[in-house]
């Protein structure tokens, strides 16, 4: 098995670049990035320095039959973890594997956040992870993390991502990984990661927890929508394995919540509009199903949907409505994130809204997992 179209598009090269460097047909580059081609152990170590990075990460033999050792039990460290996305998403997966998870370390700066997290989970995160020593934090097997997404500031000396990463939150995983050495980890990240600041910022990334700290990496953007959850929210992710591995971001999902599962059905009138506002609204648009979710843009041109567009931390309280007559409460933006009825609500509607467009999507986040896990162990 082999990354180098991945690689190569990371690197921001044609395949003619490529070929003309290695001294080969771009023909027989494609063979290669298809897997129809195996090239020599000398021409494969020409791919990879022309990629710059290590031949072992470019090419890799997977075992056909994955046999996997899991730790007993699986500890992981939930960084940035808000009101505990990757928590409840990682126990979906644990259970499912038949993996018992133990969580040794958690942390996020938001005050409203460590307090529902505690209400839900027991324990309070630790804040700024800027301030954490990394030496402090217990061992771990795996960690989990959405982080803010950061331009990187390359300067000083060049000694690696100490340099090309420092005063971004990304540095505080990357020092975490060096000095735990944990066997997997799983990032997500917005969309706009891919193209922010030119590419450089998700290329700085991968060479970062590849190239530095010795990972196999794959990523993907996925959406929220396709792994049956009615919102569409397209997210990075990020998988990386000390073990070699190939994954398959093709998911099968056929049990889909639609918003009939997620609105509430006795909804107090604070979250309505005025009966003018509501005629006013729907003299302008008129929607194709029902129930639907309008997406008002700042122009004020009316769109609706059979699902939810994008929660996000400040605005969707006021740009998503359903049916055009009012606004989501607390517990329907929950849900469309995945999380259960049983989350416990601690904090004001406002910092409830906020911690939910700040989640992430548990169904989609919990179906990866499943998946990598067994390949990574």
């Amino acid at each position: 098995m082999n990354r180098v179209q991945e690689i190569r598009k990371e690197r921001c090269l044609t395949q003619d670049k490529l070929a003309s460097e290695v001294g080969i047909s771009r023909k027989y580059l494609s063979n290669v990035e298809r897997q129809l081609a195996v090239p020599s152990v000398e021409l494969a170590f020409r791919i990879s320095n022309a990629l710059a990075v290590d031949i072992d990460k470019v090419f890799f033999d997977v075992p056909n039959v994955v046999t996997s050792e899991y730790p007993k039990p699986m500890k992981f460290i939930d960084l940035f973890c808000g009101i505990g996305g990757f928590r409840y998403a990682s126990g979906r997966a644990f259970k499912n594997l038949g993996i018992e998870g133990e969580c040794v370390f958690s942390s996020d700066i938001d005050k409203y956040a460590q307090e529902a997290y505690a209400a839900n989970f027991g324990e309070k995160p630790v804040g700024d992870i800027t301030k954490v020593d990394e030496k402090s934090i217990p061992d771990f097997d795996i960690l989990f993390g959405g982080f803010p997404c950061q331009a990187f500031s390359i300067c000083g000396l060049m000694k690696g991502f100490e340099d090309k990463t420092r005063g971004t939150l990304f540095f505080d995983i990357a020092r975490i990984l060096k000095e735990k050495q944990p066997q997997a980890f799983v990032l997500e990240n917005v969309k706009n990661l891919a193209s922010h600041d030119g590419g450089r910022t998700l290329q700085t990334i991968l060479e970062t927890l590849r190239d530095e700290l010795g990972y196999h990496v794959d990523y993907h953007l996925l959406n929220a929508l396709d792994f049956g959850l009615p919102q569409k929210r397209e997210r990075i992710i990020i998988v990386g394995s000390k073990k070699p591995f190939k994954m398959d971001w093709n998911f099968d999902v056929r049990h889909k919540k639609t918003l009939d599962d997620i609105l509430e059905k006795n909804v107090d009138k604070k979250h309505y509009a005025s009966p003018e506002i509501v005629a006013k609204r729907k003299a302008m648009h008129t929607p194709k199903t029902t129930p639907s979710i309008w997406h008002e843009n700042k122009s004020g041109n009316v769109s609706s949907y059979p699902y939810s567009c994008a929660l996000r931390a400040g605005a969707s309280y006021n740009y998503l409505l359903v049916n055009g007559e009012r606004r989501l409460t607390p517990r329907e933006m929950l849900r469309l994130q995945g999380f259960p009825d049983d989350f416990k609500i601690v904090v004001s509607d406002c910092q409830t809204r906020k911690q939910a467009g700040n989640a992430i999507p548990i169904d989609m986040v919990s179906m990866v997992m499943e998946r990598f896990i067994p390949m990574a162990f």
